[in-house]
């Protein structure tokens, strides 16, 4: 029996996977907007806490 009849569907397998996650991300929104978290922490924050 030749490695190839195991490794290639289990690569395929995790492929699936892979790309699954990644579109379930994109629909969930994960990647709308990456620029504002970056600005986000340069903003002063005057407000006193206390």
């Amino acid at each position: 029996m030749s490695i190839l009849y195991i490794v290639l569907p289990l690569a395929v397998v995790l492929a699936v996977i892979a790309v699954s996650a990644f579109c379930w991300a994109v629909r969930r929104g994960q990647f709308d907007d990456l620029d504002s978290p970056a600005w986000r922490m340069l903003d002063d924050d005057d407000t006193t806490r206390g």
